[in-house]
């Protein structure tokens, strides 16, 4: 039998009415509305009437009468009038372990085809606020790429930030999948921020050989909304951040910055941010380091992140490019002119630089790179004149040195994209060249 009573005590009274705003105006982007007390960063769900559908958006900016959503999908079929209801406090994503292995979109939901994701443990805001400087740990060890000319010349450490700077077609798809196959992070997180939609099954196939063990991938494609694309980069940085504070060490790798800072021009502009260079708003040059401060060691387990930028014309005092080098910890630099000579990967060791090298390396190491480098710069700075012819064998000892040790660098420092090689193996091939 029914108790009535009970059931009469349970309604929560405050529950009976939902509240709900309602749209005042719709503009090719944003979507603004009223009547709901709502906060900056909140999630609102946008109800249509006519076409018994709904979205999810944004609130990004807030005016004494009224509000403005950025919706996470497109407003097609919306009229004034329609309603708007507070969807939660917040974006949040769910993380765990099941997630490994999975292809998911900016809101952490699965796009692969292979049904819902299980073993989820907790629910991580994708807005957070970065690490305090002082509870970081310092990037005293090495991070193994399994890259040759990056492990020996640009050794990276756990925890570092480091940028991959190239004009479209050089290589910045390629590296990424020969340093995801190769690294020996025990968890690997890639972001396809902006990228076309079949780039993300052709980088699965091609750069990674269809193994997604340990890794997940969070994509957001150029045909999605501003917003997807610039939370796919937050919800990819909350759950390396999950698996950092579960012990392990993770590799961020996104591609690209240069395409979230865009989906946040789209987003700035149509909220009436004023340009400022190159039309990026303000706002793009806050969240850049919003974005890339979060990553680093803790007590517990470090986020090692490479972020691809990619440069407007091959000029590397484009805004986002000059922005990213400043906060990030190093820089590799994929040339165009390195790429028609057939040299892979085409890292240009004389523009690129690693901040931690001499704090993870030991001094032999550190002492060959410096060595190298000056071979490096003696046959770049020379190059004209030997060409040329106006240079002859024995007017200088230290460069005939150099030009007699050049095929054998070019040798240890070009690799084949299926090419497989651990840390001692480099470091051991590097001495080799030194000695040689």
């Amino acid at each position: 039998m029914i108790d009535i009573d009970k059931l009469i005590n349970d309604i929560d009274m405050d529950n009976l009415i939902v509240p709900f705003g309602r749209i005042q105006h719709i503009s090719s982007t944003t979507i603004t509305a009223g009547g709901l007390q709502v906060a900056v960063g909140d999630i609102v769900k946008i109800e249509s009437d006519q076409h018994l559908y709904t979205v999810l958006g944004m609130v990004a900016s807030i005016n004494k009468d009224n509000f403005t959503i950025v919706p996470f999908s497109f407003i097609e079929g919306f009229r004034i009038h329609d309603k708007v209801y507070l969807q939660r406090e917040g974006l949040s994503v769910r993380t765990g372990y099941g997630l490994i292995g999975r292809v998911v979109n900016a809101l952490g939901e699965p796009i692969d085809d292979k049904g819902k994701i299980e073993n989820l443990e907790e629910n991580s805001p994708i807005n957070k606020t970065s690490m305090p400087a002082l509870q970081r740990g310092i990037i005293d060890q090495k991070f193994s790429t399994g890259v040759k000319a990056i492990d020996s010349m640009l050794t990276s450490g756990k925890g570092q930030k480091v940028g991959i700077f190239a004009g479209s077609g050089v290589g910045k798809s390629t590296l990424m999948g020969m340093i995801v196959k190769g690294c020996e992070a025990q968890i690997k997180v890639i972001a396809l921020i902006g990228e076309r939609g079949r780039e993300i099954p052709e980088f699965i196939h091609y750069n990674l050989n269809n193994n997604l063990e340990n890794t997940i991938i969070i994509a957001a494609t150029s045909d999605e909304s501003a917003l997807m694309r610039k939370y796919g980069a937050f919800t990819a940085m909350a759950i390396a951040e999950f698996f950092r504070d579960k012990g392990h060490d993770v590799l961020l790798m996104m591609d690209s910055v240069t395409r979230f800072a865009m989906a946040q021009r789209e987003i700035g502009l149509s909220t009436g941010e004023p340009p400022v260079s190159r039309g990026y708003p303000p706002s793009v040059f806050a969240l850049l380091p919003q974005l890339m401060e979060r990553a680093g060691n803790n007590k517990l387990g470090s986020i090692t992140a490479f972020f691809t930028v990619l440069v407007d014309g091959d000029d590397m005092t484009d805004p986002i490019a000059d922005q990213s080098r400043s906060i990030l910890d190093g820089h590799i630099i994929l040339t165009r002119e390195l790429t028609e000579q057939g040299f892979y990967p085409p890292v240009d060791l004389l523009q690129s630089a690693s901040r931690v090298i001499d704090k993870v390396v030991d001094k032999e190491h550190y002492n060959g790179f410096l060595k190298l480098k000056r071979v490096l710069s003696l046959i770049k700075e020379n190059e004209v004149l030997i060409r040329v012819g106006a240079y002859k064998s024995g007017m200088d000892k230290e460069l005939d040195d150099a030009l007699a040790k050049k095929e054998k660098i070019r040798e240890f420092l070009t690799q084949g994209t299926g090419d497989n090689f651990g840390y001692d193996e480099i470091i051991n091939l590097f001495r080799e060249v030194l000695n040689d």
